[in-house]
């Protein structure tokens, strides 16, 4: 099935499989095995030559050798991973975090700097912070809505221009959905890139997954995803991808192979099962997120909705990002209640249907509160300037019917008793 001819929801049914190879099945077996055998002695050598890169097997097939360096389940998978961002190649880890840091461990070495996005997941912040820099690597922290002068001078002030190796952005920002402009970041990355070093710019699509933003086709490098997500879209599964060149994916799966940061094989097929619905999944999430942002949007006990489809509202610089990058609302959305972590706390302890749980883009919907789950690392002066503040609420919104939803959160928001205003002293 050439992938110049159909679209990527309908690749997602066959493309990378070949029945004949196993007895005729519809569906791709799982190839529940940690080694495989060689025809011969000589067939081995020139399967590890190709594995480790050796000139010499130009146009060759690459062959089975050990489920950690390749398996045809993980094969077929990132086959048909690539489709949806336009990638040469792609690559699947055995979670979202396994991604990311494999991925950063393959570019960046001590004394190189990475310039990353904020906010930021919570898991890679703390790696940003607490990993990277223990390895010697700099990192310098840019917020969203800034234009590229104010980036490049936030660069140029610490000095450390000249080192820059890659920029990572998270777009939209999680919990807040603050937007990143990919096309200034690749040109950043143009600007201080030499013959021999080349900045790179790796963006974490998670919130967005492969439906709804195409990083590659604004300039970015790499794609990286919690396939946990939207990918898997059932909160059934961790799993993590890369999508790219073929030349920056393939440097990062041979750090994969030593790291054994790779998927198994039953994943691996859950994933592909999983490919098959993605769009509709993902369409049905999105209708039901524009209702229930409404629906907040009107609520009195809600000050602010975090939501794509209000970006010109919350933040109208950031609406040309939104035109040119995004194709969809999305699926999530964050609000801050009246009050704080009291307030915050009694509407997730009232919830019915929605459950209190940390992930996203599964069929069902959750609830979660940042600054004390997701975020609770991130420093408390870092996540006021943030806006992760203690009345905000993150909201994934599954397929259910959005009148479920949103009868839901209309009953544990009743349950919210605001805190009392103090009256104002006279001054006499």
């Amino acid at each position: 099935m050439s992938n110049s001819r159909f679209s990527p929801e309908t690749q997602m049914l066959g493309y990378g499989y070949k029945p004949e190879l196993s007895e005729g099945a519809v569906k791709c077996p799982i190839f529940q095995t940690s080694t495989f055998v060689f025809n011969s002695a000589e067939e081995g050598k020139a399967f590890f030559e190709m594995a480790y890169g050796k000139p010499g097997h130009e146009g060759e097939e690459p062959g089975l050798i050990y489920s950690r360096i390749n398996n045809p389940d993980m094969e077929i998978l990132e086959e048909r991973l690539k489709l949806w961002d336009g990638g040469e190649s792609a690559a699947a880890f055995s979670s979202g975090m396994s991604a990311i840091a494999t991925t950063l461990f393959t570019f960046l070495s001590p004394g190189d700097v990475l310039l990353y996005s904020n906010p930021l997941y919570g898991g890679t912040h703390k790696f940003v912070h607490h990993i990277l820099t223990h390895f010697g690597i700099e990192v310098i922290g840019f917020r969203a809505g800034l234009s590229l002068k104010e980036v490049e001078k936030l660069l140029l002030k610490s000095g450390q221009a000249k080192k820059l190796k890659m920029i990572f952005v998270e777009t939209p920002a999680n919990p807040t959905n603050d937007l990143i402009d990919i096309e200034m970041c690749s040109a950043i990355a143009e600007k201080y890139s030499t013959a021999d070093k080349k900045a790179l710019v790796a963006v974490d699509n998670t919130y967005m997954g492969p439906l709804w933003q195409h990083p590659l086709k604004h300039g970015a490098d790499v794609v990286l995803y919690s396939a946990t997500k939207y990918i898997g879209g059932h909160s059934d599964v961790i799993g993590g991808a890369a999508v790219g060149s073929k030349d920056l994916i393939g440097k990062i799966k041979k750090t994969r192979t030593f790291f054994g940061t790779m998927i198994d094989p039953h994943t691996s097929w859950l994933l592909m099962r999983s490919l098959e619905t993605l769009k509709l999944r993902m369409e049905a999430a999105a209708a039901n997120a524009e209702k229930v942002a409404e629906y907040l949007s009107h609520h009195p006990k809600v000050e602010k909705v975090y939501y794509l489809g209000y970006t010109h509202r919350n933040n109208p610089g950031q609406q040309n990002i939104f035109e040119k990058q995004y194709l969809s609302n999305g699926a999530m959305l964050s609000f801050d209640i009246v009050g704080g972590e009291k307030e915050a706390f009694a509407f997730l302890n009232n919830l019915k249907h929605i459950k209190l749980a940390v992930s996203l883009g599964g069929t069902e919907s959750l609830a979660e509160h940042p600054a004390s789950m997701t975020h609770s690392d991130v420093p408390f002066e870092e996540k006021q300037e943030l806006h992760i503040t203690d009345k905000m609420i993150r909201l994934s919104i599954g397929v259910e019917s959005y009148m479920d939803i949103i009868w839901d959160i209309e009953q544990a928001l009743e349950k919210v008793r605001l805190p009392q205003l103090q009256p104002l002293e006279r001054v006499i």
